[in-house]
């Protein structure tokens, strides 16, 4: 942005964060648990759009816990170390800083690690206090904190009183409970019972706002992120008498039609009406002009 700013270009910036992953009571929890899984351990969770943190019922944790450890195995073996589609730290200075993040936290399924390769299991996090460490920055790694929630009304204020995330992930059967905390909360962008997916639409626009991002991209929106749009207007020499209007010497009299015209804002309705006003008055000149 520094180097942006000495010539005037603009940027757009897709910076990331902390995406939430709020799961209703009233939702297929199998279904969701298994498509958080994929997208939460994909590439040993360095995705900017993985989900970052569970937000649910205190008495979903334990069920969530278990869902996502069959998931896992499932995915990737009883032996996840040794699974040939799970993913390692990109390097030894963010295995230590993602291990970091563990400390003083309660493991519910994983923890184990190996630095000698970068390896570290797929993890739960459950009871996880909103102040703890974890939670101060994005993880960009294979850690699932489970933080309680006793409702949709806390879970959307504690999203508000935190940074805006680059995405948001809502798991219900409650299309209005989707619908309000699309509403009622702001990120770059939300998939509703599912996560990443939204992404993956080049109709969509993809991009952060306030902390995760400035712009958006994706197929067209690409074209105009990086596009210049250029007012345009050729207008005719012609019916310059109307001009008067706009020229010195100044009077009331165009004063007041400039309020008419310009100041008064007509809707298409009134527009629509005023013409057909003027073409009734001007059909019956007509009429009554032939019938004498």
């Amino acid at each position: 942005m520094e180097a942006a700013a000495k010539h005037l270009t603009p940027v757009t910036l897709e910076l990331g964060g902390k995406s939430p992953c709020y799961i209703d009571k009233d939702c297929d929890l199998d279904i969701a648990c298994r498509r958080i899984t994929w997208g939460k351990y994909m590439n040993c969770g360095q995705t900017c759009i993985a989900p970052d943190y569970i937000l649910c019922e205190p008495s979903l944790q334990s069920q969530i816990v278990q869902k996502i450890k069959e998931t896992v195995k499932e995915f990737y073996g009883e032996n996840v170390k040794e699974s040939p589609d799970y993913e390692r730290i990109i390097n030894l200075h963010h295995f230590k800083r993602i291990i970091n993040l563990l400390e003083g936290q309660k493991i519910a399924y994983g923890g184990e690690t190996d630095e000698a390769t970068c390896y570290i299991a797929p993890t739960i996090l459950t009871d996880v206090d909103p102040e703890a460490k974890v939670m101060q920055e994005e993880i960009f790694g294979p850690i699932l904190p489970v933080v309680p929630v006793k409702n949709a009304d806390e879970a959307i204020k504690f999203i508000n009183d935190h940074e805006k995330p680059l995405a948001f992930y809502i798991f219900s059967h409650n299309n209005k409970l989707i619908r309000r905390m699309i509403d009622e909360t702001s990120s770059g962008g939300v998939t509703g019972n599912d996560v990443i997916m939204h992404f993956t639409l080049s109709s969509l626009p993809f991009g952060g706002v306030g902390s995760s991002g400035i712009g958006a991209y994706h197929g067209k929106h690409s074209f105009d992120t990086f596009s210049h749009q250029r007012s345009c207007l050729l207008k005719s020499l012609k019916r310059e008498g109307i001009n008067k209007l706009r020229y010195p010497p100044n009077s009331q009299s165009k004063v007041d039609w400039a309020k008419f015209l310009i100041l008064k804002r007509f809707n298409k309705g009134k527009l629509c009406l005023l013409m057909l006003t003027v073409l009734g008055i001007v059909a019956a000149v007509l009429v009554k002009a032939g019938y004498y």
